[in-house]
């Protein structure tokens, strides 16, 4: 077994290639996993839907398909792997603002209503475009459509959208309803970005906190003390210092003598573990800790619940079957544990299973979430049904996100304020000891 060791005269280089060859030689066949592929085939039937593939290589996908009678029309790595969810995919070009692409949406969807042709819509959106990004795609999606390139297949070789997006795009344009699905993704991405700024709100004020806690702290830690330990040399005391100022006194020492090797160290230690929690094995074991956290592991189910729902509900919504709807919209889990979990439910659906069975076999959905899915596929209202769960997991996720930040503020500031009266114990206490025995001293 190969260790790490490093010595202070190594370079932050020389200490990065053996992190990266230890992380290569433990978990080799992770990082060497087959390819995701992204196909568009078309059926015996005549329709046309989007798989994805796990290969070696784009030949072996079109070979697969190929010998099972599918007609390929495109296939395109998917890069991103367990990670690409999202607005934006694994590619060269940079991420359309999710305020940029809603407003788009919203444009686009008003200019269809009001009869104008797709192509003079994108043309005048293009024009109108503040973001320089979204002015880019929009320029080689109108490219496209002048070559004959439908709108769908046009946005998703932008590589730059979900493919949630794209399936809505495609069955608009199977149905000829193009607004009102563009609508329906508007209500959806809505929604999608109303949740994200709610949590980013909620998150802000105790992130806040730990920072300006952080801040004082050090400041006491490596300015207040080391100066302080000189008057407490000269202190006249006959038990000597007490004990918290002895500890608070070792620490803040040890931490000034040796803070130019301890930043760095600190700072190092945290790249490698934004690099490992960039890897597939590093996400993958991030996400199944954070589901089994106490509290933090409900919110994390509730709000996969409400987004897996509510994309479900907008594909079906178009048009687009459930097994295909279902293949999409399981991209739009976040954590990627509950990702994993989901793999087994597309092969029970195209086995004939009922949906609500095939989605409990997840084992991660609430049980109240499976109940009201079967209840809708039953009475034949599925899309509504879905919509209704993603509504009350989103309003139950909102309270239990409130609950867990009322109870991380005060946590936070309890044990700052712990921190602080130490140290401001370990400064007083030998002050007020000497003066105490100062009428004593020498007698």
């Amino acid at each position: 077994m190969r260790v790490f060791r490093g010595t202070y005269g190594q370079s932050l280089r020389d200490i990065l290639s053996q992190f990266l060859g230890m992380v290569h030689w433990i978990s080799p066949p992770v990082i060497r996993r087959m390819a995701e592929f992204t196909c568009r085939i078309g059926t015996q039937s005549g329709d046309i839907v989007t798989r994805t593939v796990e290969a070696d290589s784009a030949d072996d996908v079109r070979h697969h398909l190929e010998g099972e009678g599918f007609k390929v029309f495109s296939i395109k790595s998917n890069s991103s792997g367990l990670l690409g969810s999202g607005l934006g995919a694994a590619s060269g070009r940079s991420k359309v603002k999710q305020g940029d692409f809603l407003l788009f949406n919203q444009q686009l969807s008003a200019l269809l209503r009001a009869g104008i042709p797709i192509l003079q819509a994108i043309s005048l959106l293009r024009e109108r475009a503040g973001s320089g990004v979204l002015r880019t795609v929009l320029s080689d999606v109108e490219t496209k459509i002048r070559s004959g390139v439908p709108l769908s297949e046009a946005f998703e070789a932008q590589g730059t959208f979900s493919r949630i997006y794209t399936a809505s795009i495609l069955a608009g344009e199977r149905s000829g309803a193009l607004d009102d699905v563009l609508s329906r993704y508007v209500i959806y991405l809505k929604r999608s970005v109303g949740i994200a700024r709610k949590i980013r709100g909620a998150v802000a004020y105790p992130a806040f906190l730990l920072v300006a806690a952080t801040l004082m702290v050090s400041f006491l830690t490596l300015y207040i003390i080391p100066r302080m330990s000189d008057l407490f040399k000269g202190l006249n005391t006959r038990e000597g210092l007490p004990t918290v100022t002895v500890i608070v006194l070792g620490i803040s020492s040890g931490i000034a003598a040796n803070i130019w090797w301890i930043l760095p160290l600190l700072v190092v230690g945290v790249l490698l573990a934004l690099f490992w929690f960039r890897t597939p094995t590093g996400r993958l074991m991030l996400d199944g800790f954070l589901l089994r956290l106490p509290f933090i592991g409900e919110l994390v189910r509730q709000l996969s619940a409400a987004q897996l729902c509510r994309s479900l509900s907008t594909l079906l919504s178009g048009g687009i079957t459930v097994p295909e709807a279902w293949e999409i919209g399981a991209q739009s889990i976040g954590n990627t544990e509950l990702r994993r979990r989901s793999n087994a439910v597309l092969a029970r659906i195209r086995e004939g299973r009922g949906f609500a069975d095939s989605v409990a076999s997840a084992a991660w959905l609430p049980p109240l979430a499976v109940d009201m899915i079967g209840i809708g596929e039953k009475s034949g209202s599925l899309r509504e049904m879905l919509d209704e769960v993603a509504n009350f997991y989103d309003a139950e996720s909102e309270v239990r996100l409130e609950q867990l930040m009322s109870l991380l503020e005060p946590v936070i500031l309890v044990i700052m304020a712990l921190i602080v009266v130490a140290i401001l114990l370990a400064i007083y206490l030998p002050i007020i000891q000497t003066i105490s025995a100062g009428p004593f001293t020498g007698r």
